[in-house]
């Protein structure tokens, strides 16, 4: 349950873009709360889809599972609304369970700086306490952990006795487990029983889409590493990857379609929209192949466009390309580029960056490149191309229309979206 869900601000209404900080800094402050500062690294998108759910069918009004947190960093020292309460505890001590299961992967699959027996034994550790940490907090929200930690036990099983050609699904079996059941308990803590089978469902389907999008976003590095990877072991093609993904979501919408919500604004646009587009991230828009860029006229996009001939240049001289700017005879027409930094400039400057908050909160020069860049805060993983547009057409609707539509081009359907 890691990086599925990466809303842009400029997709969210300013109601729903607070909503949605609201819960990504209440999670974060409920790990630091119950499990210390170094649990806090196991923030994530996905894991606070909990929190919103457990809100979005409570019948409390907002001060209830409101508080207003101090200063930070990531918010430019400025204080916020942050969610609070069983919701935010649910969603910690799950994203803290995922996570000790995802370092204990890493460590036996001996990835990158975990192949080190220094650092393989401080992450075991680590995980071991996040472990026991994460089991003592669900408990007292009434959630056990060990549906969690026995789901990823059995992935390693099948993983190791998963048959040539065998069924991906018998793959994902076991993180669906896990999803569904902490989707399930989100009714349970907002009082809701009814809700309990259709948000199993939606969790289920939101799981087996997680693991088959994480497999396809991974396919090709773990060919060249000679990782396991279940599309690879089960020989299944992207085509079928993909049509299994996008059943996933259809499946979520429908299983939402039967959940009774207070306010299913927020909860729409995460698990209808943002699951859409991280099926499109991975493999493009439905029918994509006839209007890929590499099938597009020449001239349709900017790197697209014949090079041009200096009227100086030698006539077997390489073209220029169209984007470099150049003068007649004198080379790039600018500034010269800023030299570099060695490193240790350039780690003395980040440390005196990171100190005054300037990496996080404001525009600034790399401390590496001195290229100019965004503060962490003013970034965000955008791949919409919807400009600074501030809609709401998807705040509160409860509809088909907007199943399937951009919301930034709004929808035009006559409904009361």
């Amino acid at each position: 349950m890691f990086g599925i869900i990466r809303p842009c601000k400029h997709r969210l209404s300013e109601r729903l873009q607070t909503s949605w900080m609201a819960h990504l800094c209440g999670l974060c402050l409920a790990l630091r709360d119950d499990h210390g500062q170094l649990a806090r690294t196991a923030t994530n998108y996905d894991g606070l889809i909990i929190s919103v759910l457990v809100e979005a069918q409570s019948a409390r009004d907002d001060a209830s599972w409101r508080r207003t947190a101090g200063p930070c960093p990531l918010r430019g020292m400025r204080t916020a609304s942050v969610a609070k309460g069983e919701g935010a505890r649910l969603a910690a001590a799950v994203s803290l369970a995922l996570a000790s299961v995802k370092i204990r992967d890493h460590v036996e699959d001996r990835d990158g700086v975990f192949a080190r027996r220094p650092v393989a034994a401080g992450a075991r550790a680590v995980t071991r306490r996040w472990d026991r940490q994460s089991a003592g907090s669900a408990s007292t929200v009434g959630f056990d952990t060990a549906v969690l930690l026995d789901a990823a036990s059995r992935q390693g099983e099948l993983e190791r006795s998963l048959p040539l050609g065998g069924s991906v699904l018998l793959v994902t079996e076991p993180t669906e487990s896990a999803t569904s059941a902490a989707f399930a308990h989100t009714a349970v803590l907002a009082g809701r029983p009814g809700n309990a089978a259709p948000l199993a469902e939606a969790g289920r389907l939101f799981g087996r889409l997680a693991h088959l999008l994480d497999a396809a976003e991974d396919q090709a590095a773990d060919a060249e590493s000679g990782a396991w990877n279940p599309l690879t072991a089960t020989g299944t093609d992207r085509a079928e990857a993909e049509r299994l993904c996008r059943d996933a979501v259809h499946g979520i919408r429908l299983a939402l379609r039967e959940v009774e919500l207070t306010d299913r604004a927020l909860v729409h646009v995460l698990l209808a929209h943002e699951t859409e587009r991280a099926v499109e991230r991975v493999f493009g828009p439905a029918g994509h192949a006839a209007t890929c860029r590499t099938h597009t006229p020449s001239g349709d996009h900017p790197h697209d466009a014949p090079p041009r001939q200096d009227p100086g240049q030698h006539p077997n001289q390489a073209p220029i390309p169209p984007w470099v700017p150049q003068g007649p005879g004198f080379g790039p027409i600018g500034p010269k580029p800023p030299h570099p930094r060695n490193l240790l400039a350039g780690c003395a400057v980040w440390a005196l960056m990171a100190c005054t908050c300037q990496l996080l909160c404001c525009e600034h020069n790399d401390p590496f490149s001195r290229q100019r860049r965004k503060g962490f805060c003013e970034r965000h993983d955008c791949d919409c191309d919807c400009g600074n547009c501030d809609c709401s057409c998807c705040d509160g609707c409860d509809c088909d229309c907007c199943d399937g539509c951009d919301c930034c081009d709004g929808c035009d359907c006559g409904c009361d979206c």
